[in-house]
């Protein structure tokens, strides 16, 4: 049962996304022209034109790629724990974002420069973190666009991820591989530096949790990384030299 329901999870959240981060890699390789040359968009436009109607569309995608967080939650509680034995609550919310901060600084500048090699050796499609229009709910969509990564990605591949695996008698090695692995396989859309990358902040991001025991502080790293990305690329395109457009 516990396996089945693992599997139901991630067929509806993260490992479907993963098998079609796979085929959009499989397109870009076979495409013509190198990776470098190709865009992997995100926070594009739902609705070119129309504001408010682009607005629900992007209100609606947030929203319901929460649901499978509150599936993840109601498991717990019908097991008789709850998000709390994973740290998913507001026991320690300063305490979190302290540390989230910390490994926000460390791995952002880290990831920044690996993209960047990456990207130049021809490894990796250039990403453009957001195409809105210049509106005024752009940059409000782009922080609830992060905070909706952070906590869907730790809450399902870090804290329930891990419990699942652990209750089948994984051990924390496997698991860790496992965890990593699959939060570099969504990312593949990116190519192989956006993989690798990935795979490498995943295996951290488990140790962490091992230590502190909550996705409370990996939620808030995620948010303010994305955070930085998103809003950062809005700010900074077309105004540095050193930055990969398309």
């Amino acid at each position: 049962m516990l396996r089945a329901e693992l599997l139901l999870v991630l067929a509806l959240s993260l490992g479907a996304s993963g098998v079609s981060s796979a085929i959009s890699f499989v397109g870009a390789l076979t495409r013509p022209g190198g990776l470098s040359d190709q865009a992997a968009r995100l926070n594009a436009s739902s609705a070119p034109g129309r504001p408010w109607l682009d607005l629900a569309w992007q209100l609606f995608g947030i929203t319901t790629a929460l649901v499978p967080v509150a599936l993840v939650v109601h498991l717990l509680l019908r097991e008789g724990t709850g998000p709390r034995v994973i740290g998913l609550d507001r026991d320690r919310p300063w305490s979190d974002l302290g540390r989230g901060a910390l490994v926000a600084a460390a791995i952002g500048s880290a990831g920044l420069a690996f993209y960047l090699v990456a990207q130049a050796s021809g490894f990796n499609l250039t990403v453009v973190p957001e195409s809105l229009p210049g509106v005024w709910w752009k940059y409000p969509v782009l922080v609830l666009s992060a905070v909706q990564n952070s906590v869907l990605e730790e809450v399902v591949v870090v804290g329930y991820l891990l419990r699942r695996l652990g209750q089948l008698g994984w051990t924390p090695r496997a698991a860790l591989a496992a965890s990593a692995v699959l939060r570099g396989s969504y990312h593949l859309y990116q190519g192989i530096g956006g993989f690798i990358g990935n795979v490498v902040m995943g295996a951290v991001f488990v140790l962490l949790y091992r230590r502190w025991g909550r996705v409370g502080p990996l939620v808030a790293a995620h948010a303010l990384l994305d955070i930085v990305a998103f809003v950062g690329y809005a700010l900074l395109k077309g105004q540095v030299d050193w930055l990969p457009t398309r």
